[in-house]
């Protein structure tokens, strides 16, 4: 082959090449801007849009289908089919790409690998999620602190110690940047030198941040984990939001810990939904002659967890529905494997899910079968394994 001929050639692959990526690019681009008009199309909610995308298949079929099949779609009426079909929601969606691309703001659908498992997982799912900041494999293990807005020096500091502790530990820390206990949370994750993960849920845009004196904490947050929220940039904090913002606070979360609540407390609303949802309710009991107590001592009156101390939870927590990769070398199976020391972390390790022998544990640790006994002993009392005989243990 001459030269000629060979730059030719190459040439024409890298067209192709770059061809190919474009089409994709712009691809993918029409299926969110298809995707998020019908998002924003008035009249449809996260129910009618699983029927809708049920039925035709994606959002470019939807918004391309006929009057008359759109009519067949149980809660489409007259009405739905003219918003459908009106270039206003359009040109929000592409309004909406555009702010969010100049803003840094990423936009995630249900479909994309980054989406968090957990919120797929509630009743009423978002539809869509804007974040600043990023996901990461290891926010599989979250936790919720939330609280009254008036909180005492008690509760912040209660607040501080529990989100400290287990952001060190490994879980990432999610509340709702409002005053009080939850920025308290928010600071005590951040306060963990390395690797303390935080998530901030907003009921506005993520970059209308309210209250704005937690401007600075937010850009804190979002360098250290996410700001999140189902609304797009733009959108202003409105009351009637709040509670759609808890459900996704409880809902990117293991369990949700309330830390003063009086009795009309919002956290309250964000404890019932992640009843709803089937995740722990843990409440840290107060003063009994508190107002800010009230509402969290009551919660554990009708069956939240009382918890002391940050090691309550982790004791509390029950296994993971899949495994999280938390380092290169590390995976978990079960919450409280984060509080584990080095000695226990590499005898769990040893043990399999199927029953393992406990003189193949101690070859496999390295340990002296002494310092073997003791450490399963304490794996024991964690509820990370369970004895099958004498010389048998299995991981739970």
């Amino acid at each position: 082959m001459s030269a000629n001929e060979y730059y030719t050639d190459s040439t024409r692959v890298a067209t192709s090449i770059a061809t190919s990526e474009v089409n994709s690019a712009t691809a993918e681009g029409h299926m969110l801007l298809d995707y998020l008009q019908l998002v924003m199309t008035h009249g449809v909610g996260s129910t009618l849009l699983d029927r809708l995308l049920e039925r035709f298949g994606s959002a470019r079929e939807v918004l391309s289908a006929s009057p008359d099949s759109l009519s067949e779609v149980e809660g489409v009426g007259v009405g739905l089919i003219r918003n459908l079909r009106s270039q206003e929601f359009r040109e929000q969606a592409e309004q909406t790409i555009a702010t969010c691309a100049k803003l840094n703001v990423d936009i995630l659908l249900p479909q994309d690998s980054r989406f968090p498992r957990l919120l797929k997982e509630i009743p009423d799912p978002p539809s869509v999620l804007f974040v600043r900041g990023g996901f990461e494999q290891r926010d599989a293990l979250s936790v919720a602190i939330v609280g009254t807005r008036t909180a005492s020096q008690y509760g912040r500091s209660q607040a501080e110690r529990f989100a400290r502790v287990l952001a060190r530990s490994g879980i990432t820390i999610v509340s709702g940047l409002a005053r009080g206990i939850d920025a308290a949370a928010h600071e005590g994750a951040l306060e963990v030198d390395e690797g303390g993960r935080t998530i901030g849920v907003l009921s506005s845009g993520v970059v209308e941040i309210y209250p704005p004196q937690h401007e600075e904490l937010a850009e804190r947050v979002a360098r250290s984990g996410a700001l999140i929220s189902e609304m797009p940039p733009g959108t202003k904090p409105k009351k009637g939001m709040f509670p759609r913002r808890n459900r996704l606070i409880s809902g990117l979360s293991l369990a949700t810990i309330v830390i003063e609540a009086s009795e009309k407390s919002g956290s309250l609303i964000t404890a019932r939904t992640a009843g709803e949802q089937g995740r722990d309710v843990f409440a840290l009991p107060g003063l009994v002659s508190s107002p800010n107590a009230r509402g969290s001592n009551r919660l554990i009156r009708d069956g939240a967890i009382l918890v002391q101390d940050p090691e309550d939870v982790f004791e509390s927590l029950g296994p993971l529905v899949e495994n999280v990769q938390v380092s290169s070398d590390e995976t978990v199976m079960h919450p409280a494997e984060l509080s584990l020391n080095e000695q226990e972390k590499i005898v769990l390790q040893a043990i399999a899910a199927e029953p393992t022998a406990i003189d193949r544990v101690a070859v496999s640790s390295g340990l002296p079968i002494s310092r073997v006994l003791s450490t399963l002993s304490v794996l024991e009392m964690r509820r990370l394994i369970r004895r099958i005989s004498g010389q048998l243990v299995q991981r739970i």
